[in-house]
């Protein structure tokens, strides 16, 4: 469950981790996650989700998860496999995109960048491998739903469920699950069988809920994972930001109809500008859309801030009123880079967080999934232990009086 700091700021991060050498050798260091379905890996799964929460909870971790190995690296791809109704387009069809790529307004404004094929070849890490090497482009494949959707996962979630369980059963952990958002699943598919785009996206929140109930009902945090309340700016390169927001206030009404009567303490929202390695210029600026995101019940929203981009973006928190009752996890430790933050600095932007929003309210976190970002496994297990490190400084610094 999801509670207010009482006595120190509380530590968590918002997703995947370095898999086990056993893991990366048998999904082909992720070029093969098909593989993540096979017998041989899910039967290494609890032993390596148990050594996974081991591990986060001697770094100092409080609020773990299962390092989402049971998605193979694959952010969105993994809820394909438990859900109907999608169809993949051949790669040359006549039909174009339904939108843009994430990166759309920085292609844009940066196109030899985009031509070097960097944004492809500095997307990835260990765990979720880059791309494409430089120059090199990916065939684009358009999704669309030709049939209707409906949730079919029970057994992977309860597979899931039972694994972190298992892993944090003794220990004063608390666990969460990270689940994909229904605006994620499904608004960049085209849909070639609902009468209507609200209809299909009802249908996707229905789909969703049965994955989030089922790890609420056991006891567990869901963590909603919903990038594109953020990228849907860079997916659609023309919109003007009044534009944004009415797509965002669909966005939000889908959100809550897929958490509609689920308990709110075990509700965190997560939203980022996502992960690509790139100039980020173009990204949504956090204050024309928070009002929008402290509209989404949830208890907790997970957000990037210590991207170069958004760093500054605490002063928000001068004008907008966090709600009565809502946490917030600001990301205090970054993926774009594989420099370790300072401690000082990590107890720096948390206090400028706590100053603004309240001791109790603030929690840290990292901006997004660090294992499939950063280039090396030490390197991200030194970043979550300079997180707790700076958590423990700045506890001191706002509880010493």
């Amino acid at each position: 469950m999801l509670r207010p700091n009482t006595n120190r700021i509380l530590v968590s991060h918002a997703g995947n981790l370095p898999r086990s050498p056993t893991l990366n050798d048998l999904v082909a260091n992720g070029h093969n996650l098909d593989a993540a379905t096979g017998v041989s890996y899910r039967e290494q799964l609890p032993q390596a989700v148990q050594e996974i929460v081991d591990l986060q909870i001697e770094l100092g971790v409080d609020i773990v998860n299962d390092g989402e190995y049971a998605k193979a690296g694959s952010y969105g791809g993994y809820m394909q496999q438990r859900v109907t109704g999608y169809s993949v387009l051949p790669a040359d069809t006549d039909r174009p995109p339904k939108r843009g790529g994430t990166a759309e307004r920085d292609r844009r404004d940066f196109p030899g960048f985009y031509r070097s094929g960097l944004w492809y070849a500095g997307s990835g890490g260990p765990v979720r491998p880059g791309f494409s090497t430089p120059g090199e482009m990916r065939p684009v494949q358009h999704r669309a739903c030709t049939g209707p959707v409906t949730y079919i996962g029970h057994a992977m979630v309860q597979a899931d469920i039972a694994n972190l369980q298992a892993a944090i059963a003794g220990k004063e952990a608390e666990g969460y699950i990270a689940a994909l958002g229904p605006i994620s699943l499904g608004a960049g598919a085209y849909n070639d069988y609902y009468d209507s785009e609200e209809a299909y996206m009802v249908a996707v929140a229905a789909a969703c809920r049965e994955e989030y109930q089922a790890i609420t009902d056991a006891g567990l945090i869901v963590q909603i994972d919903e990038p594109e309340f953020c990228t849907s700016w860079s997916f659609y390169p023309d919109w003007s930001v009044e534009d944004l927001r009415k797509h965002l206030g669909f966005c939000v009404e889908v959100i809550n109809q897929a958490i509609e009567g689920l308990p709110e303490e075990r509700i965190r929202f997560h939203t980022c500008w996502g992960s690509g390695h790139r100039p980020h210029v173009n990204d949504i600026e956090l204050k024309d859309i928070v009002d929008l995101m402290l509209k989404i019940n949830a208890q907790q929203y997970s957000i990037e801030a210590a991207n170069v981009r958004h760093a500054h973006e605490y002063h928000v928190w001068e004008a907008v009123k966090l709600p009565p009752g809502k946490l917030l996890m600001p990301g205090v430790i970054s993926h774009a880079t594989d420099l370790v933050e300072h401690p000082e600095l990590v107890a720096e932007r948390l206090v400028n967080y706590a100053e603004r929003v309240g001791r109790e309210n603030v929690q840290a976190g990292t901006d997004c999934g660090i294992g499939s970002r950063v280039g090396h496994e030490e390197v991200v297990w030194a970043k979550l232990k300079a997180m707790a490190e700076g958590a423990r400084l700045a506890s001191q610094r706002l509880w010493s009086h």
